[in-house]
């Protein structure tokens, strides 16, 4: 009788046991640390501007950083392709320890790379090419951990498990937010303009082979296990393509979620100094309030959304943010404040501003995001892709 291999063996074996918040904590913990990682590139980006994009315009040097920043989303399409395809192959503990080792790859490269006036235009490049590795291995973290939290969720509570996928960036945002207002409030403003912006950076690396121990612990979804075969990367392509549809309505979807979650949290700070004129500590002040409201409701309403539907939640969220994004934005460039941004942040960015001269232009950005996510919403749920959806999906 021949012995099974350990590839084998890892596939058989049931998961021991562990508690669902056990499970939750340990999935979550490498979401927290690339998040946390991923956005302290928006929080100091002003700083980052300085060090490796120098340019006799301070606006001029700020876009050429966040086109950095942006460029990390670009790699997150085949992120999730390649790594995704991955993932459905080798299981879902291996995939998200691989994911973390790509994103803690970029980050040393940000954290450590010397800056343009000692290494010239090899510093931007190395910088870019660290954001491109964090962003291809952002592109399947959230799904990935996303369909485990799925797949171990108890019947019924799909949502409220999900939600803390989302709940987990928050508490990045929360962090990284007051260790910015703690390094601003105890050490100068010239020694963290000067190199203090990277220390955030060396924290999160730090605390990545901690998580890295926590992530290799996780067992196997027995979802996963039960499976008895697993797509080839072309199964996965042929798939996209036959459902190009649903795919399409599923992006939409995500829209309004993503502009508004860069937008209030990482853009925040900037915004704050460079439009409201604000100090920097009030804007990463306004951040931690955000996260924290956020790290708050969002598994409240994953928890409704598993008792009124998906449906209700989403139309509704979409609506609101559509009409009031632009006067809120409005209101608040009129009467700039620190209370004033934390209740605009907490009900709801830089070229639109430079090219039309309106300091509420983001407002469009988000509103536009709204219109699209709703109506993606109308096509998933009274539209032409209904009939594709799986029944749990649908609404109630």
């Amino acid at each position: 009788m021949s012995v099974p291999s350990t590839a084998q063996a890892e596939r058989t074996v049931p998961a021991r046991p562990h508690s669902k918040l056990s499970a939750v904590i340990r999935v979550t913990s490498g979401n927290f640390i690339e998040m946390y990682d991923f956005f302290l590139f928006g929080f100091y980006a002003t700083y980052i501007a300085a060090a490796f994009f120098p340019a006799t315009n301070e606006y001029t040097a700020l876009m050429m950083t966040f086109a950095t920043f942006g460029a990390g989303f670009f790699m997150r399409p085949l992120g999730a392709v390649l790594l995704g395809s991955y993932i459905d192959r080798i299981g879902r503990r291996k995939g998200l320890v691989l994911t973390l080792a790509i994103m803690a790859s970029g980050t040393a490269l940000i954290a450590f790379v010397p800056g343009y006036a000692s290494i010239g235009l090899l510093a931007p490049l190395l910088v870019l090419t660290g954001r491109l590795l964090q962003g291809f291995s952002a592109g399947v973290e959230l799904g990935g951990v996303s369909v485990y939290l799925s797949e171990m969720a108890t019947p019924g509570n799909k949502g409220f498990y999900v939600s803390w996928q989302s709940a987990s960036q928050q508490l990045a945002v929360i962090c990284a937010a007051a260790l910015g207002y703690a390094l601003n409030q105890h050490l100068p403003k010239a020694f963290i303009a000067d190199w203090g912006w990277r220390i955030p950076f060396f924290i999160g690396c730090s605390i990545i082979p901690v998580v890295f121990y926590i992530r290799k612990s996780l067992q196997e979804t027995e979802a996963y296990l039960a499976q008895k075969t697993h797509p080839t990367f072309r199964q996965m392509m042929h798939t996209i393509g036959a459902n190009w549809p649903l795919v399409t309505v599923g992006a939409m979807l995500i829209v309004l979620t993503t502009v508004a979650f860069y937008l209030i949290t990482v853009y925040t700070p900037t915004f704050g100094k460079s439009v409201l004129k604000l100090s920097t500590e009030d804007s990463l002040l306004v951040t931690l309030c955000v996260g924290l409201s956020n790290f708050i409701w969002l598994p409240v309403m994953g928890a409704l959304s598993d008792r009124i539907g998906r449906w209700p939640i989403m139309a509704a969220c979409a609506a609101l943010t559509a009409i009031t994004a632009y006067p809120a934005l409005a209101w608040l460039i009129a009467h700039p404040s620190f209370g004033h941004m934390v209740m605009i942040e907490l009900w709801l960015s830089t070229w639109l501003i430079e090219a039309t001269g309106d300091k509420a232009a983001p407002g469009y950005w988000m509103a536009g995001a709204a219109v699209i996510s709703l109506i993606a919403t109308f096509l998933v749920y009274r539209g032409v892709v209904r009939e594709r959806l799986p029944a749990a999906l649908l609404p109630n």
